[in-house]
């Protein structure tokens, strides 16, 4: 977005357009900042475990308010939903966190929310809350209270709606409802993620106690160590535990080696598991005794379900089986498919946990009013948002959740027969989605880029005829296959990819696959493969192909060769679930209701015109001076007690690249807001060249914008969009300096292509070439490297380093302090919306006495010891790439001196303190 307000009337026309009370130790820790909510921070005592928690507030102390719980996701602690927490604590609800068994600085087993320990910790927080004086109370010892959380923390909302029946409402994030299907979809092991999650828990935790062995004294009394926990008493309200013999035989004691913090009975499972490549019978009924599914039968509150699309962990699927157990008990239910997921890509944060604090509005709170909204939601990329220009994702909304195979429409498939083979060992592994890459894969595939891989000999495939018109994918598709596997077995790996119209270049929806062990097929055995759920458009000429591998990298095959042969015994059904509508599509009420709205909004804005007060007069000593904000301050209307920016005060220099750090919630877009004119500040004042800034203010046309990404017509070429942009500003096209614009963003051949093919990379210096037109004298871009990968945050730092080469100034705000550090000249930090430094990049890392020398390779030991026994150097430690040198008198030149006669393979030296450790210092410091 950039700003450009030529005329007088400007302004009228942008108006227009935790136990028991007393069982645990506390601290209380109260903040300076009156925007902060009050916290408490306890650690309880459970039975085998001290479970470290933190109590939210806010407003007064004797009203009685709803309570939410609030979990974390898995390897994480409470300070992960700290920022969650303190938002709903200040929209009037009491938010109590915790870090679960094994994680932060709680004590106990992981027990992967095992009932008899995790789960009842819950109940005994809830117990804690209905003793509080500021929760709300539906009965004696029965709070008003709803549960959320993401993975780990999602799956035990739904265990403490199934096990403690004091829970109101819940909101599960991106979570599984059958352990034991998530890691062994169809029997086949899901060997990576598997991997990952399990080596997370066996990590020692930094919070144990020094000298403490890891499962040391987190036993209960009686217990010795290396045995598991004994059943602790539920609290009030609790049910039994549920899971029968099975679960009682998985919580048996067997003895291994490197648990960490996991219970033996997990550990053993998993290494079990792990080298048989296969599961077995006990490892799947010790998952799902833990399972939300255990206890399906008994969720019956209403229940806000987000999944993510981008999730080879816990797909789609699996908020498919929450939806269907929490409706047949008779709860309401929403489902809603955000674009990111354990694979990484957009979590949408924000819009997320707006909804979860509407559905506890009005689940919890009893407000009739709130809107909890569609029954279905799914985020898609691609085209505009033309209420707010948004470019990235839109959501398509149904009035019902339609499952996983509404609208099914069969596609027919060619190819003949096909035999190929399981490689010995298994390898090399079809490529798939890759754990630990983030989002980088999924996202590409949303993007139209493709980056799986089969190998020749290894799969058969199966084609449509390219396709008459686009066909929205939503939900699993479905197809028949006969499989003969000379061994009687086959495990299947199947994949519907979309190809393009040239039949290479093909892309795999959210790089998800559906594993698949066909037993009884010596003979062949016809079987119904259910594929991954997506939410993918297909464009018209484009093709469907169905993939059957016999490998795949994130999952376990037979490590014996075998001959599989395969052939379709019927079309591919796809599901396009009718009911659901993209937002947009329709008449919206604004076509109408807007153009009305403006007309009076400008008549309130001329006719109150002659009260308001003139804009002070510019001041020429700061006509040279891009920026000075002096005294800032501003209060939101519904944060009474809540400042977004109090008393900031900074200047901002010619050629300057400046960043704006902070935490989220600092203050940094509201200050961007009001430095645009777009909302007005409570106190304070901004000045651009001299001219304090006001709504249309004309000094705002020599500032260009790029805020949370920009609105481009997906038809039309880049260049024709750059023109379409400028045409309505009204200025002239010689004004616009579009090519030097171009120049800068570095497009090239990209700019006659339609805005649809472009990556997000480009998608990205376009929205950055638009804010650079008529190359305004200060350029303010916020996050603009978002979603972009290593290349493309690296052509982006250029980018800006050009732009303000020629004078000119960038204000630029990210979170990515890396980039800041190689890319800005000045810092500004912030933190609740208060200044905590300012000043050059170097100043703020400062030089300190400690080096870090980089190496070609391993320092042996005696050429270390050479160089700590120098004049002037105080210690030598070998770190990851190199030595980090403490000075004690020697300088930087003469270290390297020094090194290079020792032949010491240097590559480089520098500060040891990055702008990571002196920003975490300051906002640390800020916030105690």
């Amino acid at each position: 977005m950039q700003i450009r307000i030529p005329r007088r009337w400007a302004a009228a026309t942008a108006a227009a357009a935790v136990l028991l009370a007393g069982a645990g130790t506390w601290t209380a820790v109260a903040s300076d900042d009156d925007a902060a909510p009050r916290r408490e921070d306890r650690v309880l005592e459970m039975p085998g475990a001290r479970i470290d928690t933190s109590f939210f507030t806010s407003g007064p102390d004797d009203a009685r308010r709803p309570a939410v719980l609030l979990g974390h996701g898995f390897g994480g602690t409470k300070e992960d939903v700290r920022a969650q927490a303190e938002k709903l604590a200040r929209n009037g609800y009491a938010v109590l966190t915790w870090s679960a068994r094994g994680f932060g600085a709680s004590t106990g087993r992981i027990g992967l929310n095992d009932p008899d320990f995790e789960v009842k910790d819950v109940s005994r927080l809830i117990d804690w809350l209905a003793k509080r004086p500021e929760v709300r109370l539906d009965r004696a010892g029965d709070p008003r209270v709803g549960v959320s959380g993401v993975s780990y923390g999602g799956a035990v909302s739904l265990l403490a709606a199934g096990y403690d029946a004091r829970v109101d409402a819940i909101a599960p994030q991106i979570t599984y409802w059958n352990l034991a299907d998530a890691f062994f979809p169809d029997g086949v092991f899901k060997k990576l993620w598997a991997g990952i999650f399990f080596t997370t828990g066996t990590v020692a935790s930094s919070d144990r106690p020094p000298g403490r062995a890891p499962g040391e004294g987190d036993q209960p009394p009686g217990r010795a160590p290396g045995q598991d926990e004994a059943p602790a008493g539920g609290g009030d309200g609790a049910a039994p535990a549920r899971g029968g013999a099975a679960a009682a035989a998985g919580r048996q004691t067997v003895p291994t080696a490197a648990c960490g913090r996991f219970q033996d009975a997990l550990c053993a499972m998993y290494e079990r598991v792990a080298v048989t490549g296969e599961p077995d019978a006990a490892a799947r009924a010790l998952l799902e005794a833990r399972s939300p599914s255990a206890v399906g039968d008994r969720i019956k509150v209403p229940t806000l379900v987000v999944q993510g699309q981008s999730d080879s962990l816990f797909p789609l699927s699996h908020a498919d089986r929450i939806a269907g157990a929490v409706r047949a008990n008779g709860a309401p239910v929403a489902v809603d498919w955000i674009a990111g997921g354990h694979d990484g890509g957009d979590r949408e944060t924000e819009r997320v946990q707006a909804r979860i604090g509407s559905w506890f509005d009005r689940y919890l709170k009893d407000d009739k009013g709130a809107d909890t909204g569609p029954a279905f939601r799914v985020s898609r990329s691609g085209g505009v948002d033309t209420t707010d220009g948004r470019a990235r994702l839109r959501g398509a909304t149904g009035d019902s959740y339609p499952g996983l195979r509404a609208g099914d429409r069969a596609i027919a498939l060619t190819g003949r027969p096909q035999s190929f083979r399981n490689p010995a060992g298994a390898t090399p592994p079809a490529i798939s989605a890759v754990p630990g890459l983030g989002g980088g894969l999924a996202q590409l595939s949303s993007l139209g880029v493709g980056l799986s891989l089969d190998f020749p000999g290894q799969h058969a495939r199966f084609e449509s005829r390219p396709l008459t018109a686009p066909l929205r994918i939503t939900g699993s598709p479905t197809v028949r296959v006969t499989v003969t596997s000379g061994t009687g077995e086959a495990v299947l790996f199947a994949k519907v990819y979309d190809v393009g119209p040239d039949g290479r270049r093909q892309v795999l929806p959210a790089q998800l696959v559906a594993p698949a062990r066909v037993g009884g097929a010596g003979k062949g055995r016809t079987v119904e493969l259910t594929l991954p759920a997506i939410d993918h458009e297909v464009e018209a000429g484009h093709r469907l192909r169905l993939v059957l591998a016999a490998t795949d990298l994130g999952h376990a095959s037979p490590a014996a060769p075998a001959t599989y042969t395969v052939a379709v015994a019927g079309p591919l059904s796809v599901p396009t679930a009718p009911g659901v509508r993209t937002e947009g599509s329709g008449l919206p009420w604004w076509v109408w209701g807007m153009p009305a709205a403006g007309v009076l909004i400008a008549a309130a804005l001329l006719l109150t015109a002659r009260r308001r007060t003139t804009a002070p007069a510019p001041d020429p000593d700061l006509a040279d001076v891009p920026l000075q904000i002096t005294g800032l301050t501003k209060k939101y209307a519904k944060s009474a007690d809540r400042y977004a920016v109090r008393d900031l005060s900074f200047r901002v220099e010619k050629g300057q690249v400046l960043g704006l750090l902070g935490p989220n919630g600092a203050g940094k877009t509201t200050t961007l807001r009001m430095l645009m004119g777009l909302i007005s500040p409570d106190g304070g004042e901004i000045r651009v060249f001299g001219h304090a800034i006001r709504p249309g203010a004309p000094v705002l046309s020599r500032v260009g914008a790029f805020v949370e990404g920009a609105g481009f017509l997906p038809h039309l070429s880049g260049r024709e969009n750059l023109e379409l942009y400028w045409g309505a500003t009204g200025r002239p096209a010689a004004d616009a300096h579009l090519d030097e614009a171009l120049e800068i963003a570095g497009l090239g051949d990209a700019l006659a292509r339609a805005v649809r093919t472009y990556s997000q990379g480009m998608r990205q210096r376009l929205a950055i070439a638009q804010a650079m037109l008529g190359l305004p004298d200060l350029l303010i871009l916020d996050e603009p490297t978002n979603g972009l990968d290593p290349p493309q945050i690296r052509e982006m730092r250029d980018v800006m380093i050009r732009y303000a080469a020629g004078g000119r100034t960038v204000i630029v705000s990210s979170h990515l302090l890396s980039e800041v550090e190689q890319t800005c000249t000045h810092l500004v930090v912030m933190d609740r919306g208060r200044l905590v430094q300012a000043g050059p990049v170097a100043e703020i890392t400062g030089a300190g006495d400690t080096l870090l020398v980089t190496t070609a390779g391993d320092v042996p030991e005696p050429l270390i010891d050479k160089v700590g026994a120098l004049p002037g150097i105080g210690s030598v430690v070998r770190t990851d790439g190199g030595l980090l040198v403490r000075l004690d008198g020697a300088t930087a030149t003469g270290l390297i001196a020094e090194l290079v006669r020792l032949d010491v393979p240097v590559t480089g030296v520098g500060p040891h303190r990055r702008l990571e450790d002196a920003f975490l210092t300051l906002i640390g410091g800020a916030s105690a």
